[in-house]
């Protein structure tokens, strides 16, 4: 067993950064999924409408078809239901925020409201772990709605006009299950075969970290994809040969780096699933993963009791939520107060900052700020343009909301500048506006929300982060000592050995996910850092010992191996 009575240093503030937060990324591998699905989901509502002269109802259909940005990493069976969630979840709040708007148009109760809708959409969010996009949508939906005119006699008939677009975003997001059914399990095993050729060529505490969370997320993927299929099973071949890799000595055929690419890439590809030579090991291993996806089958009870444990007192998640209560409240207040006429715009603001945690907070703060000014500027220049003809505002709303999905895992700042002129566009629907102000409320909205929005985030402090650590620490040392225990039977069965590895593996990524949370907040205990490090160096000696037994790979020559 690990020492976790290491002493734990002191933590200390980071420096804050300015460039870094600012740097572009590789884009993601599917930007073109969310990108295009929500074009398709958008432009066909809005045709109907121009075509029934009814564009003023454009942002009740919007609130349907913003739905199509979600659940393009999830295999698609477990897509559907999470995409029918999320309609069902637009709809509640956009029906509080309408019935809110149509009994009173008090600005402070309206923002009080629009505030408790944010924060409760964050906690929900993070709690089910929806994303991304995450909570940004519904509150952008929610809050615009409840400063939209409205009559309580309207309100059955914009929730319908949301409901059939989120339909159209339900279809269009299941929709290539017809043309490729294992297309995300596809995806998350390239992944895992990519992180596993890193750690091989480059082997470091950093590139196994990620090797080990990308082999762990292919697993849940795979798991989570319904019955086995011939290319399931090939593709749960190749990741036992990605985790192979990660428990593989120096020089064996395992781990061979630019093999596993060509894996990854055929993979991806459009052609039949490579077929790998057999891994030792890999009947046990399959064998070990069907029995965990019967064991998961009647699991819904279980997931509903882990949602209720994760909203519970003491939950990490309720300061974060409580800081987006505070910081969309006085961001809204303020922002009333000087006399801005659409507040909801400075609450989207800083609701759209709270990450997990404070440095998160701020990198995403300088982001907003950056992409949102940019983004005004971008919106002054096609304003003319849109406003010559609807089809070409129509046209506009839909360049920019391709753009931004196709910007925005480059540089959250860089897909800012996209959304912006879209949502400035989108009160076009309903008349123009001036344009001076337009502008002038938004980079006002985006000043003072910005602002204010970080300083309840420094302010609000988040002391439990460190409390998950431990506890996530307390877990990995029993999923430790449990795969010891099962090694030293006499005879463990497969699906027992294969149990016992994922388990431990799952301990680990939450671990690593707790620890780099925590270590990006302010004002809170010392880490127990050591100790961390400690039980995860003994947690990979502890999965090589498993793999070995199972027979994945030859035995380790060094003592010590759990």
């Amino acid at each position: 067993m690990s020492n976790t009575s290491i002493r734990p240093r002191p933590s200390s503030l980071r420096r804050i950064p300015l460039a870094a937060p600012l740097r572009l990324a590789r884009p993601s591998d599917m930007w073109f999924k969310p990108a295009t699905s929500v074009v398709v989901a958008t432009a066909i509502p809005n045709l109907v409408l121009y075509s029934l002269d009814r564009l003023d109802l454009v942002m009740y259909t919007m609130a349907g078809s913003l739905c199509a940005l979600y659940g393009h990493n999830l295999p698609y069976a477990r897509r559907a239901r999470t995409v029918v969630g999320v309609v069902i979840g637009m709809l509640a709040g956009l029906a509080v925020s309408l019935v809110t708007a149509s009994l009173t148009g008090s600005t402070p109760v309206l923002i009080a409201v629009g505030a408790l809708l944010a924060a409760g959409q964050k906690l929900l969010c993070d709690a089910t772990r929806v994303g991304p996009p995450g909570p940004v949508i519904f509150t952008f939906v929610s809050s615009a709605a409840l400063f939209a005119p409205q009559e309580i006699g309207q309100v059955p008939g914009h929730l319908a006009l949301t409901l059939g677009a989120g339909a159209v975003s339900w279809l269009v997001t299941v929709a290539p299950a017809l043309v490729r059914r294992e297309g995300p399990e596809r995806r998350a095993t390239a992944r895992a075969l990519n992180a596993a050729a890193a750690y091989v060529a480059e082997p470091g505490h950093r590139t196994r970290r990620a090797a080990v969370a990308a082999v762990h997320a292919a697993w849940q993927t795979l798991l989570a994809a319904g019955r086995p299929t011939p290319v399931r099973t090939a593709l749960e071949r190749l990741v036992v040969h990605a985790e192979t890799a990660l428990t593989a000595h120096p020089g064996d055929t395992a781990a061979d780096a630019d093999r596993l690419r060509e894996w990854a890439r055929l993979t991806r590809s459009r052609g039949p699933v490579p077929t790998p030579p057999p891994a030792p090991g890999t009947a046990a291993e399959i064998f070990g993963v069907d029995a965990e996806r019967a064991a998961r089958r009647p699991a819904a009870a279980g997931a509903v009791r882990a949602l209720l444990h994760r909203l519970a007192p003491g939950s990490p998640l309720l300061p974060v939520a409580a800081r987006t209560l505070i910081g969309c409240a006085l961001a809204g207040y303020i922002c009333s107060a000087v006399g801005v006429g659409r507040p909801y715009w400075a609450i989207v603001t800083a609701a759209s900052l709270y990450q997990a945690n404070v440095m998160l907070s701020w990198n995403r703060t300088l982001q907003r700020t950056l992409g949102n000014l940019l983004g005004v500027l971008v919106f002054a220049a096609v304003l003319p343009a849109a406003r010559m003809d609807p089809l070409a505002l129509i046209g506009f709303c839909l360049l920019f909301g391709f753009a931004a999905e196709a910007l925005i895992t480059r540089n959250y700042w860089l897909g800012s500048v996209a959304v912006t002129p879209m949502a400035l566009l989108v009160l076009e629907y309903a008349g123009s506006h001036p344009a001076g102000e337009l502008i002038g409320d938004r980079v006002l909205d985006t000043v003072i929300g910005a602002g204010v929005g970080f300083l309840a985030a420094v302010l609000v402090t988040n002391r439990r982060a460190t409390g998950r650590v431990e506890q996530a620490l307390a877990d990995a040392e029993q999923a430790r000592a449990h795969a010891v225990q099962t090694l030293a039977a006499p005879a463990p069965t497969p699906a027992a050995l294969d149990a016992a590895r994922r388990r431990l593996t799952g301990s680990l990524v939450e671990l690593r996910e707790a620890e780099d949370t925590a270590a990006g907040e302010w004002w809170q205990r010392a880490l127990p850092q050591e100790a961390v490090l400690a039980a995860e160096q003994a947690g990979h000696r502890t999965l090589a010992a498993t793999a070995t037994r199972q027979g994945m790979i030859a035995p380790a020559q060094e003592n010590g191996a759990v």
